[in-house]
């Protein structure tokens, strides 16, 4: 059993037991209900998926032959449905959470191929079916979740399938098939034990090559990276010593951080993968792959690898982009890169330990201490560069990675860890250090303790110094005590840091303090002097808080204050909790003390849920002592200060005659007073129990007189004091949480941590002890039930009955103290006021159904009964009919009704809120309390996660109260024979009414109350829909109702109930369509969001029940929809135009083809097809676009449109046209006199063309053009993607090209053959002569549809007249069009099938026709354009399907371009940009090598054509990566070019060079990367300064990364030879002096030897930075160079100077000094 269900409270643990046996009752129920010959069953086993999953959430114990079954049923059900998107989507999640939980344990076998059918049928595959994109988007997530979940189940011999599948779709990479053969072998390919023999070097070199073959794309690296990433793991038996050169370097090109200062942006195109790709196949926007980099790199480590040495020489590039003045757009991947390293690293380390108890094999592989130090070092230089990093996250990351790797190397990690808060202590100017400095220390606190007390680790052969335990200690202690300060209320986030430390060192103690002397073994800190000075600060800090905002009449009920300590994490009341149930008595006592004289002499309405929760502390830890010292008090103040106040007498049995209380009130002193200190109490007593009886006299008395006060605040108190009393009483909470029952073995002091994962012996049967009420407890509560619930009720009859006059004042005062009443009593009691029953007349069968719970689970013992919940809804049903009719302008009372209908109808549901609230501070509070499974330090290891006892118990508290909130949900759900409680009803009515109440506030509480009921109630939401459409759809209904039902109405649980039921679905579509009476912009807006919820939500039309038993279709009922509808739109003349594009979308879904199998006859379809062609020539632009679309999902529709598409796949051609079931309706109407005429000229302005000189104005005019997306913004979503090629260059684009109607005029031409190309042969003749941007667009688009159409006629027209159309387009389109013509030629040739190697009819016939060559005597443009629209059809021709005549129009086409080239140089720049930008580049790379040296040497030429043209292909060539033995012919180019005679070019060289040696860091050899050295050193020397400079530079990035001999080497003999230079200018003789350039020569080899580290600052910096400035009177330009340096090391290390100076001697501080520019700084 689970720890957290073995710890529940005794009551619900017993009945916890039995839930094995009910999850065989629920399967067995499901069974039952799913026929698989019948798909529709599947919606009658979708009631039991909640159940399912609360199986699983509550961690019951279940048998694993029965998640075996469940799991084959779910994909069972899974595929044999279709189109049942909405089913899939909810038994798919229910598969993915059963296969992550227990999937390590199932012995089941699962084929691919049905899993990759489904995926290709619902999102690959063109769909006529118009489900909504959030339905498909979530369908789509979920399939890809649940095959991730299934590939360690596929059969032997998968992987060898998958990858014959997917593999001939990679041939050609520059098509989108490429992309998606990727994506799926990403998603399919398993990496199982009986799979793992398909993965051989061979295929790993295979898959490289392909990686590699894409250079630049981010799409294409995510999907490699994931593959590579899952090999490496579970392939141990691969030897991957000969692929890490290629898989690090594109690991570290993958970072795209700025090299050489180039803070340019990426020059390479990131829209060219299609939307839907990226959806399908990137599990979020498409970023550097960081987690799978990492994952790959910890799992490539090993003994005697070279892995580790990679990884460090990536570490030294990329950490100075942690430091914070180095952030960017590359931090989160940097972040997230350091997070997942030290993430598998932990699990690597766990998973080994795990093994060696098991005896697994391949230890061998296992890491070592060398192994782990090494790595962890490595790590350790990002942590120090990012913990203090401007990017919280980074920064937030950096502490929690140093707290991991702490447990696995603590004399490498905790003095590093101490050293940086000592740092932070001493440099009080950065506050944004000490807080991450403490939020570090806090993290590492158990990990400094263990250590502190353990010696065995520090056994240990490191030469270094390690610090002592002694050390550890002492940090512990400063920590403690100088942090106090750090509670600053005008520092936030220091003072949460601060509180968070402390509470991370009290969960480590077993206890605080000793009996004798107050001090504790562990630290040897005197607690008592510690204690007495934390409370001043914090009283200090609880005085001068200021809320966020203030309690009032428009915010009751709320007793937040707002403040920080409370609004931004749990540490405040944490740590309060911890520290006082960890004092021991005599410490207690001085902290009670304290704490009373401070609550008691002091007011603070700012402060009051703060000073309310230290108070609760102190009573949890001793509730007997700390109720008399510090509550009673208190409580007798209410008492006695409210006894000589006026009263209302509101809180009597009986109501008084009434009397004027417009006069009474309280002093603003004694309310605020009263006030806080009824509040505080509401707070302090939540856990009171029993101890709250000694003075429940006292208490009742000060709750009677807070509601009989004058003062709505005090009333308000009065409510939050009785609604804690109440919970405190009845209510199940731990008690003695903080106690500490287990030590740490050998370690004095410390507490034991516990795991989850392991077995419980002792542990577990010391569970925690609970508040199990008594029967004096319950007697109480009862008392209370009656004394302000039961009376409450008797007085709001009388008052409802008697009908007061709404003036009195006496009676508006009185409700609300009424209702405060019943309100406090219900938040009070929780569920633990016994629920409603079902209806009266049900069987014995029924009732014994519906007091079935799976789920075991009690928030506390039952007081009250159902009676009184009944008669409680009896009376506020008549007094919400009373308030509406007579206090209707009350919303303070409207509310208070609504909270409590609430709290009434939704039982269960104020469990669930708590619960839900607290998850968020667990994840807050997680990382500080935690121990990894492996602990390295004392050598404890664990199989999961230890954290104290105190957070695992009230984990199990949040257990049981998520338990309790479900234990019973659920019982109206399961069997609609049930029927809801006639109490239930009336309430429903009353919500219902309020949801479309004139207040906002009261609109939008009990819409949220109502849904919440509907959902716990489904079957009552069809009471509900008629009022709801009725106040949307009447004309003469107030904006409020239907700003209401709208609410209502989009709810998840509303729209589900539409989608099923057609009486629903009817009445829904009617009143939507019929609300256009509201004018208002607010309801318009509202109708709006509603029509877009139900658009993304749609899952197709519901099923029609038949009303007679002779009826044999649904038709009926769908017709009379389509005739109201038709009805509506030929009355939309003088409505808002949107209303005419929602009756349309409607027509459209109910024209399409359902699911459900009933079906339209065939004239009514035709009939729709002719209304939306009609609509073609509509004045609307969105109704157009509308129209369009409809129109193309019609014809793809046609029932012999599969015929169609099946001859043309076969034979390259169709003519079978004949049988067209839309042909003889639709071609009278194209027919029609200037019918063609008025629809091109409408079509033509449904355009948006950008704006290149004003792109604002181009962001406006989208989005204007996409304002009505809630009716248009699904149809992209239903066109195959295109261009299926990618986009590389700007002409590719063709922006304001419209693929919808391309489509639209090739489905009209397929479908209506002939008669459309003989209708539109005049007016596209005329079209394509018109200069208006849209109608060329427009023509463009027409002719790509009707070229592309590939029937007979089309081929004939071509002949005829169709080519000499596009001729006359091709040469009369203008500039702003060109684009556009290119995209209509590259539709017209695109190739067809999923891979796009079938080839269109007319492609060849295109392509000649743009072949044809041109007379001489054109102009210029003329001769670019062809080239162009010759460029972009060659783009779609796959190279591995040419046919003989394309290859010979290639070869031909390219003599002739060469020719065409005025420059010869030109041709090859233009040749070099177009193969990089398109990434051709790799197959290409002999030639790109070969033209790099005339590339640099011409970037500064005076042709300026040229030189733009070298700058652009160089900028493009620095992110190229050059393979072997390609790469060392490139050394020896950039080393010759270095040497050119021009030093413009050897400056260009360097340039490039450091983007260069960059890049290749990896696959550079070793001879290779010292002849690049040495040509540096050389060149520092160089007669131009500009080179020598540049020089130091490239060596300073060279050292970087580099072999350490190499760099040692380089840096000694710099320091000599600038020894040298010094002595021979001391000795000024010019016989022994050298050149201006040697000596300049020298000095730079010593600035570059500094700058290689800009922020660290090793032993040998301050011998070669003094040295540097002894030159600073050396002529320029060394002079310039020693100031330079001197400023950029000032700049780097400006963050932690005030430690490191101390590196420096005083004589070498007073050198620096003399030669910064800024003298104090060095002083």
């Amino acid at each position: 059993m689970h720890l957290y269900n073995a710890w529940l409270p005794p009551p619900v643990a017993e009945l916890a037991v039995k839930e094995k046996n009910a999850f065989t009752e629920v399967l067995k129920r499901v069974k039952d209900a799913w026929k698989p010959d019948d798909p529709s069953s599947a919606y009658a086993t979708l009631k039991w998926i909640p159940i399912l999953h609360n199986f699983i959430k509550a961690k019951s114990e279940i048998a694993l032959e029965d998640v075996k079954v469940l799991v084959l049923i779910g994909l069972d059900l899974l595929l044999r449905l279709q189109d049942h998107l909405d089913v899939q989507v909810r038994w798919g999640n229910l598969m993915v959470r059963l296969l992550k939980k227990y999937g390590k344990k199932l012995d089941i076998t699962i084929q691919w191929r049905p899993l990759y059918d489904l995926l290709i049928q619902t999102h690959f595959t063109r769909h006529q079916s118009a489900e909504g994109l959030r339905l498909k988007h979530h369908h789509l997530e979920t399939m890809t979740y649940l095959i991730y979940s299934c590939r360690q189940f596929f059969s032997s011999g998968a992987a060898a399938e998958i990858w014959i599948e997917f593999r001939p779709f990679m041939e050609n990479l520059w098509h989108n098939s490429s992309l998606e053969a990727a994506g799926f072998v990403q998603l399919f390919l398993p990496t199982n034990a009986v799979n793992l023999g398909f993965i051989s070097c061979d295929w790993i070199t295979d898959c490289l090559n392909l990686w590699v073959g894409m250079p630049n794309c981010q799409y294409w690296d995510i999907q490699w990276a994931a593959v590579m990433a899952r090999c490496i793991k579970h392939c141990m038996t691969i030897e991957w010593e000969g692929f890490l050169p290629v898989l690090f370097t594109q690991y570290l090109n993958m970072f795209e951080v700025p090299v050489a200062n180039n803070s340019g942006p990426y020059p390479f195109s990131r829209d060219d993968i299609p939307r839907s790709t990226i959806y399908a196949f990137c599990p979020s926007k498409l970023v550097t792959p960081a987690k799978d980099i990492a994952k790959s790199i910890v799992y490539l480590l090993k003994p005697g690898g070279s892995a580790q040495a990679y990884l460090e020489k990536m570490v030294d590039l990329l950490e100075q982009y942690y430091h914070p003045s180095n952030g960017g757009r590359w931090s989160y991947s940097l972040e997230r890169f350091l997070r997942y390293l030290v993430h598998y690293f932990q699990k690597r380390l766990a998973q080994e330990l795990r093994s060696r108890e098991l005896g697994t094999c391949m230890v061998q592989n296992f890491l070592g201490s060398s192994e782990r130090e090494a790595f962890v070092r490595s790590v350790l230089k990002l942590i120090e560069r990012g913990q203090y990093s401007k990017n919280e996250s980074l920064a937030g990351t950096a502490a929690v990675a140093s707290s991991v790797l702490s447990y696995v190397e603590p004399t490498v990690v905790l003095p590093f860890i101490v050293s940086s808060f000592h740092i932070a202590l001493d440099n009080i100017t950065s506050p944004h250090q000490f807080k991450s400095a403490i939020t570090g220390m806090a993290l590492a606190s158990r990990a400094l303790l263990l250590a502190s007390a353990e010696t065995s680790y520090m056994e240990t052969d490191k030469s270094e110094c390690v610090p002592s335990p002694n050390d550890y200690n002492h940090a512990l202690m400063v920590s403690m005590c100088n942090t106090l300060a750090g509670m600053d209320v005008n520092d936030p986030p220091k003072t949460l840091a601060t509180m968070q430390l402390f509470g991370s060192i009290f969960s480590n103690l077993a206890e605080f303090g000793d009996k004798e002397d107050g001090s504790t073994p562990v630290m040897g800190i005197n607690l008592s002097e510690w204690l007495d000075e934390f409370f001043s600060r914090l009283f200090s800090l609880l005085i001068h808080l200021e809320p966020n905002n203030q309690s009032n009449e428009g915010q009751f009920l709320s007793t937040s204050s707002g403040t920080f300590l409370v609004e931004d994490g749990p540490y405040y009341f944490c740590m309060l909790e911890i520290l006082l149930g960890k004092l021991t008595r005599p410490l207690y006592h001085q902290a009670l003390k304290k704490i009373s004289r401070f609550v008691h002499g002091h007011i603070l309405p700012g402060a009051v849920d703060e000073v309310g929760l230290l108070c609760s502390a102190t009573l949890y830890s001793n509730p007997a002592e700390a109720l008399v010292h510090l509550l009673q008090p208190m409580i007798n103040s209410v008492v006695s200060s409210l006894k000589e106040s006026p009263s209302t007498g509101c809180s009597s049995r009986e109501i008084s005659s009434a009397l004027s209380v417009t006069e009474l009130s309280l002093s603003p002193a004694l309310e605020a007073s009263v006030s806080y200190q009824l509040n505080v109490l509401s707070v302090a007593i939540n856990f009171g129990g029993p101890y709250i009886l000694q003075c429940k006299e006292e208490i009742k008395e000060a709750i009677s007189a807070a509601f009989d006060a004058p003062s709505w605040k005090v009333n308000e108190a009065g409510n939050h004091l009785l609604r804690s009393l109440i919970g405190s009483l009845v209510l199940y909470y731990p008690l003695d949480q903080y106690k500490c029952y287990s030590r740490y073995p050998g370690i004095d002091g410390l507490e034991k941590w516990i795991s989850t994962k392991e077995n419980h012996n002792e542990e577990a049967s010391v569970g925690p002890k609970w508040h199990i009420p008594n029967k004096d407890e319950i007697a109480y509560a009862n008392e209370l039930l009656d004394l302000n619930l039961r009376s409450a009720l008797d007085k709001l009859k009388q008052i409802c009955q008697a009908q007061h006059s709404p003036e009195s004042g006496y009676v508006k005062q009185l409700l609300k103290v009424i209702l405060l009443q019943i309100d406090a009593s219900l938040q009070g009691a929780r569920s633990c006021l016994p629920d409603f029953h079902p209806q009266q007349g049900e069987t014995k069968h029924d009732s014994e159904k519906f007091n079935t719970s799976y789920i075991a689970g009690a928030s506390g013992v039952s007081i009250g009964s159902t009676e009184l919940r009944k008669e409680t809804a009896e009376v506020l049903d008549f007094a919400c009919k009373y308030m509406l009719e007579h206090r209707a302008d009350n919303s303070v009372l409207l509310m208070l009704l609504v909270r409590i209908l609430d709290a009434l109808v939704n039982y269960g549901s104020l469990e669930y809120d708590e619960w839900s609230d607290h998850r968020h501070a667990w994840t807050m509070d997680s990382s500080a309390i935690k121990e990894p499974p492996s602990n390295f330090i004392t050598g404890h290891h664990a199989h999961g996660k230890r954290r104290p006892r105190w957070a695992l118990i009230d984990r199990s508290y949040m257990h049981n109260t998520w338990r309790a909130s479900q234990s019973s949900y659920h019982r109206f759900r399961i069997d609609s024979s049930i029927c809801p409680p006639e109490h239930i009803i009336l309430l429903m009515n009353d919500l219902l009414e309020l949801s479309l109440n004139d207040y906002e506030a009261v609109r939008h509480h009990a819409g949220k109350s109502l849904v919440k009921m509907l959902k716990r109630f489904p079957s009552l939401v069809k009471d509900c829909i008629p009022k709801l459409t009725t106040s949307l759809g009447t004309a003469g209904i107030p904006e409020n109702a239907a700003l209401g039902a709208c609410t209502v109405l989009r709810s998840r649980t509303v729209m589900r109930h539409i989608m099923k039921d057609w009486d629903a679905f009817s009445s829904f579509v009617l009143a939507i369509l019929g609300s256009s009476h509201q004018g208002s912009l607010r309801a318009q807006k509202a109708i709006n969001e509603l029509f877009l919820v139900f658009n993304i939500r749609y899952t197709g039309l519901p099923s029609i029940k038949y009303r007679f038993p002779g009826e044999a279709s649904g038709n009926s009922d769908c017709m009379n929809l389509i005739t109201q509808i038709r009805s509506l739109i030929s009355d939309m003349h003088s409505v808002n135009w949107r209303y005419n594009l929602m009756a349309h979308r409607m027509l459209l879904l109910l024209a399409l083809p359902s699911h459900n199998n009933f079906d339209l006859p065939s004239k009514t379809r035709e009939e729709i097809a002719c209304h939306f062609l009609l609509l073609l020539n509509s004045h609307l632009p969105p109704v157009r676009v509308l129209a369009a679309a409809s129109l193309v999902l019609l014809l793809q529709a046609s029932p012999n449109r599969k015929s169609v598409s099946d001859n043309m796949l076969h034979s390259g051609w169709s003519n079978v046209i004949a049988s067209s079931s839309f042909k003889g309706v639709l071609n009278p109407i194209i027919q029609e006199e200037g019918f063609i005429n008025d629809m091109l000229n409408g079509l033509s302005y449904d355009h948006v063309f950008p704006d290149a000189n004003n792109p604002n104005n181009q962001a406006l005019t989208m989005s204007q053009s996409i304002r009505d997306k809630s009716v248009n913004g699904w149809l992209e979503a239903f066109y195959a993607p295109w261009p299926r090629s990618r986009n590389w260059i700007d002409l590719l684009k063709g922006e304001a090209f419209v693929p919808g109607f391309a489509k639209l005029f090739k489905c009209l031409v397929k479908e209506c053959g002939e008669t459309v190309l003989q209708s539109l042969r005049s007016p596209l003749e005329e079209l394509v002569v018109k200069e208006e941007k849209g109608k060329q667009c427009l023509a463009s688009e027409v002719l790509a549809g009707v070229l592309h159409s590939d029937v007979s006629y089309v081929l004939e027209a071509w002949d005829n007249w169709l080519g000499a159309v596009l001729r006359t387009g091709l040469r009369t389109s203008t500039v702003e069009t060109a684009a556009e013509w290119a995209a209509c030629v590259r539709f017209a040739v695109t190739g067809k099938g999923r891979d796009g190697k079938t080839i269109p009819l007319l492609r060849q016939k295109v392509m000649d026709c743009l072949a044809e060559p041109l007379p001489s005597t054109v102009p210029t443009r003329m001769v670019a354009k062809r080239f162009d629209l010759l460029c972009v059809t060659l783009v779609e021709v796959s190279p591995s399907s040419m046919s003989t005549s394309e290859i010979n129009l290639q070869e031909k086409l390219l003599e002739e371009a060469l020719n065409c080239l005025d420059h010869s140089v030109a041709q090859v720049f233009y040749f070099l940009i177009s193969a990089l930008r398109s990434g051709r580049a790799s197959v290409l790379t002999d030639v790109v090598v070969g033209l790099l040296y005339p590339l640099i040497s011409l970037l500064e030429t005076s042709h300026k054509e040229l030189s733009t043209l070298a700058k652009k292909a160089l900028a493009l060539l620095k992110w190229q990566i050059i393979p072997q033995p390609h790469l060392s012919t490139s050394v020896t180019v950039l080393i010759s070019a270095s040497n050119d005679s021009g030093w413009h070019t050897r400056v260009a060289t360097l340039i490039f060079l450091q983007s260069f040696m960059y890049r290749h860091k990896f696959l550079l050899s070793s001879s290779e990367t010292e002849a690049v050295w040495n040509q540096m050193q050389k060149l520092l020397a160089d007669n131009q300064v500009e080179v020598r400079e540049q020089a130091a530079s490239v060596l300073s990035g060279l050292m970087r990364g580099s072999d350490d001999k190499l760099v040692k080497i380089f840096r000694e003999n710099s320091f000599k030879e600038a020894i040298l230079l010094q002595k021979r200018n001391k000795t000024r003789l010019p016989e022994n002096g050298l050149s201006l350039a040697a000596r300049h020569g020298v000095v730079l080899a010593l600035a570059s030897s500094i700058l290689s580290v800009p922020y660290d600052l090793p032993s040998w910096i301050p011998d070669t930075i003094t040295l540097l400035a002894h030159f600073i009177g050396e002529p320029s330009p060394i002079k310039s160079t020693v100031m330079k340096t001197i400023a950029e090391f000032r700049r780097t290390h400006a963050d932690m100077w005030a430690i490191q100076k101390d590196s420096f001697t005083e004589d070498q501080l007073e050198v620096l000094a003399d030669s910064s520019s800024s003298l104090s700084y060095f002083s």
